[in-house]
């Protein structure tokens, strides 16, 4: 309860020192977002992929899939501490809170490798190829990879692999129900499998829609959100059935959503140079901002605790790489 209640205060007062140091470049005013601040990255090329926070220390991660390093961001002086070198396409980033850990997912050689809070090398698990998206199940960590799995690291050894019929993409975890929701865009499919056995409990598809890539979980409204990028649009299923219960279109190339659930707010960043804002209060999903960002401006992390939304901005026609943080109202 102390660590809790410690952890909390942390949080608040980094959301403090975040909101007390900005000094927004972009517009104010009555819109969903206001652009608060622009973090310089430094010489940093090629695409960004997925980024993960370590609230205790107000650390951001971002994965430099370009330049084969993990940046890492001072959330309360707005600089980049240092960058992590030597991965091989890092694409998934995971902080696990409770071993004070990061994983760093790496698509080119297919291995999760292990840093220390000081982020020092701690080893690596070998996983076969293309090592992607990852997320913290308690003590278990798993991560998408190959042709059709997810791993299920603990301890920093793979103890199980959860079998899928395509490589999976964007995944959410229902602890709850002890399910899995699984994007597996080339069986043009969302998987429904048993987190602990890998068994399939249910296939969701939308006719005429394929590329299904990022998705977003309403563990409190039994609501999935998922892209799909061919052609662009928002689908929102009943998690208790698996029925289509609402779909809009969006915008291009999108590789990251979130909900908002203290403002049921949808979140997707996309590759065609726009974050979107979409109303979810109810199923008819009605778009009520779309903000400019940047060619390729694809991945993004909302964190709650926080009330930020982070949006990476890769380098383009002479500007450097950013960070760009968002204040929802």
């Amino acid at each position: 309860m102390i660590a809790m209640k410690s952890c909390t205060i942390m949080n608040m007062v980094l959301a403090a020192m975040l909101s007390s140091a900005i000094a927004a470049p972009g517009r104010a005013g009555p819109g969903p977002l206001d652009l608060e601040r622009k973090i310089s990255l430094g010489r940093v090329t090629g695409r960004i992929d997925h980024m993960a926070i370590d609230l205790k220390r107000g650390r951001l991660f971002v994965a430099e899939l370009g330049n084969n390093a993990v940046g890492v961001v001072d959330l309360a002086s707005h600089r980049v501490l240092e960058q992590i070198t030597g991965f091989d396409e890092p694409q998934g980033l995971a902080y696990d809170p409770m071993a004070d850990r990061l994983y760093v997912a790496n698509g080119g050689d297919g291995s999760v490798r292990i840093f220390s809070a000081e982020l020092s090398p701690l080893g690596a698990v070998r996983l076969g190829e293309d090592a992607d998206n990852i997320r913290v199940d308690g003590a278990r960590i798993l991560v998408g990879y190959g042709n059709g799995a997810i791993a299920v690291l603990q301890n920093g050894e793979k103890i199980a692999d959860l079998p899928l019929a395509a490589h999976p993409e964007s995944f959410q975890v229902d602890p709850v129900q002890g399910r899995l929701f699984v994007n597996e865009p080339k069986a043009r499919r969302i998987a429904v499998i048993d987190s602990t056995t890998g068994r399939q409990l249910g296939s969701w598809r939308v006719p005429g829609l394929d590329a299904n890539f990022p998705m977003a979980f309403d563990a409190a409204g039994h609501r999935l959100f998922v892209i799909y990028r061919n052609r662009p649009s928002l689908a929102v299923f009943d998690t208790t059935d698996g029925t289509l219960r609402g779909q809009a279109p969006t915008c291009g190339d999108a590789d990251d959503i979130f909900f908002d659930g203290t403002r049921s707010r949808i979140y997707v960043s996309c590759g065609a140079g726009a974050l979107v804002v979409v109303s979810a209060a109810d199923d008819r999903l009605a778009e009520v901002a779309r903000l400019p960002t940047g060619k390729g401006a694809r991945t993004s992390l909302l964190v709650p605790e926080l009330d930020r939304l982070f949006v990476a901005i890769p380098a383009a026609a002479g500007k450097l790489a950013e960070i760009w943080v968002y204040r929802p109202h």
